[in-house]
């Protein structure tokens, strides 16, 4: 573990594993992602867990339950977007909420929700991107991650779960946060692509988003994980049902339409899932999920599909810029590709219309 000269946080999150119990254990870091989160593994003989290190403070605040509109703008991003942020109490109600449903979230072993240190239950290194193609089938693999899907969508879920002691309130995928995802688009990813957007470019901008987002609301609201694909997914065969699937990154969910995890499973911005399975995915978390009007779910899969591959361009583009993370450049082709294609939705004419506008070398570099 690092010492106290180049991570703050060694000292106390020593001091944790040993309260823990975990004080004989070997400790050793996982690559970093996108987050401010930090992760180890604790190995002590045949025992593994995992450490989730959030420190409380490294980003924006989080939604406050009763902000207006213009609070959370005053509060920044986390707060417009509802975003949990390093909010320890919001992974823990939500994997506690998860698991009492028979879902594989990670149980939480240990918990100081005030220093931003839990325990976790370790579910293994076996990622569904890992495993495809080598070892495990990806037209299968998927079906499960949807049938565990439905059943989440299925499943009833109380606003205000709560775990140690703490409770986490989860609030609706409105339109601000879902229209405020889209302007890192104009933000960061326009920028990039040769053109800064002037203020009333922005305007046309969010008013074609405003134009399309109604189409969301032609189903009941589920709880919608936000992060759902391939490396975020963990393959446990030993267990039965949906709970063959692990579950990671889920402490920003919400309340929206059931498609939005859907196509970030399908859609995925870090691998390339095979053309022919979102047809046959699409249909069997319609059935699954006992959904009805399938024209209309297709028509806010693909405004929710949208909406997110912009976010995505946005988010990759400020990690590389901002974030010192050129990594994530690699990632913009494919985005890219499936942005347009979204975009191709009769419903989402109006985005098409200004985006064209904005970023013509995107619909020549993706092939539209």
């Amino acid at each position: 573990m690092a010492d106290l000269q180049t991570d703050p946080r060694a000292e106390a999150r020593a001091a944790f594993i040993k309260a823990a119990g975990w004080g004989d254990a070997d400790v050793r870091a996982f690559p970093g992602d996108a987050s401010s989160r930090s992760y180890f593994r604790l190995n002590r003989g045949d025992d593994t867990a995992i450490l989730m290190d959030a420190p409380g403070g490294s980003e924006a605040p989080a939604c406050p339950i009763d902000a207006s509109d213009a609070d959370r703008q005053a509060l920044g991003y986390n707060a417009v977007a509802r975003l949990a942020g390093n909010n320890t109490a919001a992974f823990a109600a939500i994997s506690s909420a998860l698991t009492a449903r028979g879902f594989s979230a990670p149980r939480i072993f240990e918990a100081d929700i005030d220093q931003g240190f839990l325990i976790l239950e370790d579910l293994t290194d076996a990622l569904f991107a890992r495993l495809i193609p080598s070892v495990a089938h990806e037209g299968a693999l998927y079906a499960t991650a949807v049938e565990a899907l439905a059943a989440i969508y299925r499943s009833s879920f109380e606003r205000e779960p709560t775990a140690f002691g703490h409770s986490w309130t989860l609030q609706d995928y409105d339109a601000l946060a879902l229209s405020a995802e889209t302007e890192l688009f104009t933000d960061w990813y326009a920028p990039h692509k040769g053109q800064a957007p002037t203020e009333a470019d922005k305007a046309d901008w969010r008013k074609a988003w405003a134009q399309v987002l109604p189409a969301l609301n032609a189903h009941a609201p589920g709880l919608v994980l936000r992060d759902y694909h391939a490396e975020n997914l963990i393959w446990l065969p030993q267990r039965e049902h949906e709970a063959k699937v692990g579950l990671l990154d889920f402490q920003d969910a919400l309340f929206g339409h059931p498609a939005y995890d859907l196509v970030s499973l399908i859609e995925d911005a870090r691998r390339d899932v095979a053309p022919d399975l979102a047809t046959p995915l699409t249909d069997r978390f319609f059935n699954a999920a006992g959904l009805s009007d399938r024209e209309a779910f297709d028509a806010a899969a693909a405004v929710l599909a949208a909406q997110r591959n912009a976010k995505i361009l946005g988010i990759f583009v400020r990690l590389a810029q901002r974030d010192g993370k050129p990594r994530y450049l690699d990632l913009l082709p494919r985005v890219e590709r499936h942005f347009v294609r979204d975009l191709a939705h009769p419903v989402l004419a109006p985005v098409r219309a200004v985006a064209s506008a904005l970023t013509p070398a995107l619909f020549k570099d993706a092939g539209s």
